[in-house]
């Protein structure tokens, strides 16, 4: 499914694209769930059984252990707010008006804003003077911030837009499909010119991801044989690699073939690095691969992963960050071959929901498109490259942002899709309603907005004043256990 798009929905808002590398049985063999304690969902230490278990929950109206269920996930899953939004809900309909308030007070101070005013489960919490403030808070955080524009509009129809590159030297966008397995070339005029077509003489399936390599001139595309593809064939099912094209002409010059073995597989972000370091993700058994002579070789495996989105280098070329979608962002030091959480507070600044990730002058950026309301972030790092020092919201909850994803830096602007039109297929690869599929908008966020540190210039004349987030203490993830400990990734 595009980039590893199995839900979740297990209650109320909580869908969030949340799967998980591993998922063993919620309950052992003949226990019944409802004879568990609080102290042994406490115990839980892996998400997918609590999804399964908050599932029962939900099912039966045992919302006692649902609130159990939740509270343990949100320990597990600090950057996920699709489970503290449920959980919420839970308190609510438990007539719990103090947890709800607390909670939902502290999501709107992490810049959360839910459409919670006419919501039927948060009936029994209503009419008081503090749900009102509460209302009034969430409508303030709600309110679209931030300077940037729409840049160009796609052509509507069946073709899935949903990889974007720059090219420096023509100064012109690249926007691949899915569907058709096209690249295009997209002027400032907002006029697309034909570039890379699939067919016999490379090959091309479905277009996942692009990056672009301009000192080599070389554009790298993460494609794969997916039944999204038009031109899908049953005898393709489960190839997937990494073509390289010639930048100024569209010549094929390589290809990196992962050898097919019967099961589904979907290169999804794709990321080039100092020297030509090539990285690319499989978003769906959550592997990161690096171009290796010839050769894909895994960089990244850990089964704590859940779904594996934004992949980017930093400028040195000596790490390499990537977004989990539940789990938050984080980078892998290449030279030893190991992972680390990136130091964040998510009581303020939580990273989940993050799709795309870019690197720009010592910072990345980040779409987060699981947030609520979806925005554009840029993060300061410290000099470790391991900590996040300072981090500014360019653009939030604009109209344009029904389902941001992915992005590429040009110059002092980042340019994304606005809203990908991944939710209007089903699972077998078509269209679920051809006349709802939108035009493709593409934006441009400012990445000088009012950034006063580390060579960004001073803010552009009359600019929207931007959020600017506290940070300070660490989170965990991925590569730390509940516990303390650590985990190293595949090595390098």
């Amino acid at each position: 499914m595009i980039k590893r798009r199995i839900l979740c929905a297990f209650t109320f808002a909580f869908v969030a694209n949340c799967t998980f590398a591993q998922e063993p049985a919620a309950v052992p063999r003949g226990l019944d769930p409802a004879a568990l304690t609080q102290a042994d969902i406490a115990k839980a230490t892996t998400p997918a059984s609590l999804v399964r278990l908050a599932a029962i929950y939900k099912e039966k109206g045992d919302f006692e252990h649902l609130e159990w269920t939740l509270e343990r996930l949100g320990t597990l899953l600090p950057n996920s707010g699709e489970i503290k939004f449920a959980l919420a809900k839970t308190y609510a309909l438990r007539d719990e008006k103090a947890k709800t308030y607390d909670l939902l007070l502290a999501m709107q101070k992490q810049g959360y804003a839910y459409d919670i005013a006419n919501d039927p489960d948060f009936a029994k919490v209503k009419e008081t003077k503090v749900w009102s403030y509460i209302l009034d808070r969430y409508a303030e955080t709600a309110k679209p911030s931030g300077d940037g524009k729409l840049a160009a509009t796609l052509p509507g129809g069946d073709h899935l837009y949903d990889a974007i590159a720059h090219d420096a030297k023509r100064d012109k966008l690249l926007v691949g499909s899915v569907r058709d397995g096209r690249i295009q070339l997209l002027g400032k005029d907002g006029k697309l010119t034909d570039f890379i077509s699939p067919g016999a003489d490379n090959g091309l399936w479905s277009v996942y991801a692009l990056a672009t390599a301009p000192d080599e001139d070389a554009l790298y595309v993460a494609s794969t044989s997916s039944v999204y593809f038009k031109e899908f064939n049953q005898a393709d099912f489960g190839k997937a690699g990494v073509f390289k094209f010639q930048l100024s002409t569209g010549k094929l010059l390589a290809k990196y073939l992962l050898t097919p073995d019967a099961k589904p597989r979907t290169l999804s972000s794709i990321a080039v690095g100092k020297g030509g370091a090539v990285f690319v993700a499989d978003g769906l058994r959550n592997i990161i691969y690096r171009v290796d002579g010839d050769t894909l070789k895994p960089t990244v495996a850990n089964p704590k992963l859940t779904s594996v989105r934004g992949l980017a280098v930093s400028g040195d070329g000596r790490k390499l960050y990537f977004s989990d979608y539940a789990l938050g962002v984080f980078g892998v030091d290449l030279a030893a071959g190991t992972g680390f959480d990136l130091v964040y507070d998510p009581t303020k600044l939580p990273l989940g929901g993050v799709d795309g990730l870019a690197w720009y002058d010592g910072t990345l950026v980040a779409v987060q498109s699981g947030m609520a309301p979806k925005r554009v972030i840029r993060l300061r790092l410290d000099d470790d490259g391991r900590t996040v020092s300072r981090a500014v919201i360019l653009d939030s909850g604009k109209p344009e942002f029904a389902l941001p994803t992915v992005g590429t830096v040009d110059g002092d602007g980042f340019y994304f899709i606005a809203n990908s039109q991944r939710a209007g297929y089903d699972s077998y690869g078509n269209p679920s309603d051809p006349s709802k599929l939108e035009a493709v908008k593409i934006y441009r966020s400012s990445l000088l907005t009012s950034w006063d540190q580390g060579g960004a210039p001073a803010k552009p004349a009359a600019p929207a004043k931007p959020a600017v987030i506290s940070v300070s203490k660490p989170g965990g993830g991925a590569f730390s256990n509940v516990d303390g400990g650590s985990q190293s990734v595949t090595g390098n």
